[in-house]
C-alpha cells in the first residue's frame, strides 16, 4: 500500500524523534581539556621539597615558600648531593675544615655556569635535626668554598590553625 505524503512526513518526523540518542565527544573533549589546565596552572603553587623518611628536619615556623635549588642531604652515614652519594660520614677526619667528596662534586657544578653570580651559587642543606653541629659547619664551609654562598638549612613547616 501507498503512503499519502503526509503519511510519509508523520513516520520520518517520529522515526528522527525515537532515535537513541548521540554523545557529542568534541565537548566532553573540551570540557576535560580546560579541567586539566585549569588544574595545572592552580597545582604550580604549591612548593615541596622532597624529603625521605630518614631526615626528620627541625620545626620551623618560617614564613617564607622553599626555592628549588642544588640539595644537600645527610642521610645516615652518606652526604647526597642531589640524590647521589659524594661522602661518607666516617671518612671524615675530626680535623678537616673541607670534605672533599662534596667538594669536587660542588666544584663540577659550579663549572657548569657561565659565570658564578656575585652573592654566590643557592644550595639547600638537609640535615636531621639531631646532627651534629661541627658536621654541619664543615658542611657550610665546604659549600661556600666552592662559590656556593646562599646557603640555605631546610626545616619543617608548623602547621598553625587560626
Amino acid at each position: 500500500m501507498k503512503l499519502s505524503r503526509r503519511a510519509r512526513l508523520r513516520q520520518r518526523h517520529y522515526g528522527r524523534m525515537h532515535k537513541a540518542g548521540g554523545l557529542n565527544l568534541v565537548s566532553l573533549m573540551d570540557i576535560f581539556t580546560i579541567l586539566v589546565f585549569f588544574l595545572m596552572v592552580n597545582s604550580s603553587d604549591v612548593k615541596v621539597m622532597q624529603n625521605t623518611a630518614d631526615v626528620p628536619l627541625p620545626s620551623s615556623t618560617a614564613q617564607q615558600e622553599a626555592v628549588e635549588n642544588l640539595t644537600v642531604q645527610v642521610v645516615g652515614q652518606s652526604i647526597l648531593v642531589q640524590g647521589r652519594e659524594v661522602a661518607r660520614l666516617d671518612g671524615i677526619e675530626a680535623t678537616d675544615t673541607r670534605i672533599a667528596g662534596l667538594s669536587e662534586e660542588l666544584a663540577y657544578r659550579r663549572n657548569r655556569w657561565a659565570e658564578v653570580p656575585e652573592n654566590g651559587l643557592e644550595v639547600t642543606i638537609m640535615a636531621a635535626k639531631d646532627t651534629d653541629y661541627r658536621l654541619l659547619r664543615k658542611i657550610m664551609q665546604t659549600c661556600v668554598d666552592e662559590q656556593f654562598r646562599q646557603v640555605r638549612l631546610a626545616v619543617e613547616s608548623e602547621v598553625r590553625n587560626g
